[in-house]
């Protein structure tokens, strides 16, 4: 499986373009900004996006969803719970102080344990509420990958101090979702460097009591 990670945007969000070899299809997962650059990456490949994930509604992740949709005319995936967070993107702009972007359009809520595939490659949907209520994460079992957007980080988990966050659901989420994954999962966060679960349940000191 082809798989890119290109960090976007001013907040430096972590997007993933997946591609399957065989077929061409492509997903685009949190394609914050930058649709130019995505779309390189798309065409040197000769991908074909088929879907494009936001693992949860915060402006660095979605900002961009409207333009590659207009580009490839891939549907936007999103987690329901997330709406009322997707219509306040002017509030979410003005926190960042930048112009707020056109919306896309949402074509299908995500649920937990929804399957996405591209190729022959399955990717099981996890609904992981904390950092937000609609935040959901993606785990390729093939890969032994775990696409965890803003809810897990090297040496730390996502913030729950903005709106609709929740300290204790982000960690009751990773408990739940992340912990009966194996050890050796490769976990691609939202933000910052590639990890493992093993290693964070070793080290990352959110994580100790779990």
């Amino acid at each position: 499986m082809i798989h890119e990670i290109l960090p976007v945007g001013m907040l430096a969000c972590n997007c993933s373009i997946l591609g399957d070899e065989a077929t061409r299809e492509a997903l685009v997962i949190d394609p914050g900004d930058d649709i130019s650059r995505i779309l390189k990456i798309v065409k040197r490949h000769g991908l074909r996006v088929k879907q494009i994930v936001v693992t949860h509604a915060h402006i660095d992740h979605i900002g961009g969803a409207h333009k590659l949709q207009q580009a490839t005319g891939a549907p936007v995936l999103l987690n329901e719970n997330d709406l009322p967070l997707y219509d306040q993107m002017e509030v979410q702009a003005a926190w960042l102080g930048m112009e707020t972007p056109e919306p896309a359009r949402i074509d299908t809520a995500l649920r937990q344990g929804d399957h996405l595939r591209i190729g022959g490659t399955d990717l099981e949907v996890l609904h992981t509420p904390g950092h937000t209520p609609g935040s959901i994460s993606l785990w390729i079992p093939a890969e032994k990958k775990l696409l965890a957007g803003d809810t897990l980080f090297r040496d730390s988990i996502g913030r729950t101090d903005l709106p609709g966050g929740d300290g204790r659901l982000i960690l009751r989420s990773i408990r739940d979702r992340y912990f009966p994954l194996p050890d050796e999962t490769e976990v691609i966060p939202g933000h910052g460097d590639n990890t493992t679960l093993g290693r964070e349940k070793e080290f990352n000191y959110f994580l100790q009591r779990l």
